[in-house]
């Protein structure tokens, strides 16, 4: 076909100008679900103090009599003791100034209102600093405020089943979830492979998840493989966390403000500051949030799980 045949018509370029293009919002890449803050059960705050009151530990709260015939022994008698000085839990703050220009969000917002994406990127960046808190926090963290007592090593570095039955020894009362590195749940549902007892699958709060003893495994790129939430290396070592939730469980809970002006989200506030003599429209989003566990037996760690163990299976 000769050159000048060929471009006898419309080019697709032209076109282009006058065709309707169909757009997305703006994409950002480094979204999670954040299935910990989705799980993890929450209670809301009147003033951003929980005091966690406990009884004095023992092996019974206060001696009692089993007999037929309680007339013939002495009832024992007593009373179940308090901690004096219970810990208590302030929210913490997560904090960011969005600004924007009047001028664009006057112009350029059709099909997209300019702020309102604005604002849902920034929203959605505080929250996965929040899931990130809740597991590393040097004060209310997950992975920080453990029981010695509540800490195992793995037999050999990779996470097997008899790792993680080792875990639900130490969180036996109603266990809720694991919560690993996806590259750790990987490196278990090889181990099982490796074994033939392939994990069954569940699904919870919308998505799908392997599960051991029934209990569901849910990824987190916030419990690091050697300090990184994505690392390049094939080798790595992180943690894996058993978890029990539920304030009537006596298990870990997530903790909020309630009835914050500009509410947008659980714990969540966006305020408008004000507009400059430049126009520029300034926002406040605030996130308050803490952690507590009621009781040492509601969470247990998986130490030192290395993610890069590979096997090759006969053909």
């Amino acid at each position: 076909m000769s050159e000048e045949k060929r471009i006898n018509a419309l080019s697709k370029q032209e076109a282009y100008q006058l065709a309707n293009v169909t757009k997305t919002v703006a994409q950002y890449g480094a979204l999670t679900p954040r299935w910990t803050a989705r799980i993890l059960e929450f209670k809301g705050l009147d003033s951003g103090i929980y005091r966690v009151n406990k009884v004095v530990e023992g092996e019974t709260p206060l001696d009692v009599l089993c007999s037929q015939d309680p007339k013939k022994i002495e009832i024992p008698q007593g009373y179940i003791s308090y901690q004096t000085k219970p810990r208590e839990y302030e929210l913490s703050s997560i904090s960011t100034i969005l600004n924007i220009d009047t001028k664009v969000s006057d112009v350029y917002s059709s099909p997209f209102d300019q702020s309102e994406e604005q604002i849902a990127l920034a929203v959605e960046s505080l929250q996965e600093r929040q899931e990130s808190q809740l597991i590393n926090n040097d004060d209310y963290g997950l992975l920080k405020n453990i029981a010695p007592s509540q800490k195992i090593q793995t037999r050999a570095g990779r996470p097997t089943p008899d790792d993680l039955d080792e875990l639900l020894s130490k969180v036996w009362k109603e266990p809720s979830f694991f919560l690993a590195h996806p590259r750790a749940i990987a490196a278990f549902g090889r181990e099982c492979t490796r074994r033939g007892v392939p994990p069954p699958t569940v699904s919870v709060a919308g998505g799908t998840f392997i599960t051991w003893r029934g209990v569901p495994l849910i990824p987190t790129d916030k419990l690091f493989v050697d300090g990184l939430k994505n690392p390049k290396a094939k080798t790595g070592k992180t943690n894996i966390l058993l978890v029990r939730t539920g304030e009537h469980k006596r298990g870990v809970i997530g903790l909020y403000q309630k009835n914050l002006p500009g509410a947008q989200a659980r714990g969540l506030s966006v305020r408008l500051r004000g507009i400059d003599d430049k126009g520029l429209s300034s926002y406040l989003l605030s996130i308050y949030c803490s952690a507590a566990i009621l009781a040492d037996d509601a969470i247990a760690v998986l130490e030192d799980v290395e993610v890069g163990e590979y096997y090759e299976y006969p053909k």
